[in-house]
């Protein structure tokens, strides 16, 4: 699903703004994130290493706002009845992973964010950490050691792979 949308984001994108950007821009998307940034970065050509830079750049600048504001978002909007399903959806995904994070906590909260399957990544490891109330201090440490590991698994399934067929 990731290359899917990271192909056809890039396909619309592309001529229009830079490569750099359209990088950043799907690296900082949920779902997508780093995964979807570095498979974009290589139909894009882009060298390895500003690829990286970029897609782990992109990939936690949402990081911080959604540990710090994930609550009193999702507490906003679930008084309309538009975003209710969304935040029941929401919390319930959380729950779901929260087991699994409690059980391990940081060790659980770093392979949750590091290794690359759907559902999994910054962004979810973020939320569960905002909702299970952790502490930045200790969360984005581990957070963006989980995107450093799964930066490192994607770009050789992104660029060593192919490099190698």
């Amino acid at each position: 699903m990731s290359e899917n949308l990271a192909q056809m984001l890039t396909d619309i994108l592309s001529g229009e703004l830079p490569a750099e950007l359209i990088v950043l821009i799907i690296s900082v998307l949920p779902v997508l994130e780093l995964r979807g940034g570095l498979i974009a970065a290589s139909l894009l050509g882009m060298d390895f290493i500003r690829a990286f830079i970029i897609c782990f750049v992109g990939n936690m600048i949402p990081i911080p706002f959604i540990i710090l504001f994930i609550r009193k978002i999702l507490e906003y909007l679930s008084g309309f009845s538009l975003f209710e399903k969304l935040v029941r959806k929401i919390m319930n995904k959380s729950e779901k992973n929260k087991e699994k994070i409690l059980k391990y906590e940081k060790w659980g909260l770093l392979i949750f964010v590091a290794i690359p399957l759907p559902g999994t990544g910054a962004w979810s490891g973020a939320l569960v950490a905002g909702l299970l109330g952790m502490r930045m201090k200790s969360a984005f440490p581990i957070i963006t050691l989980g995107v450093f590991i799964a930066g490192v698994i994607m770009s050789v399934v992104s660029y060593l792979i192919p490099a190698l067929l």
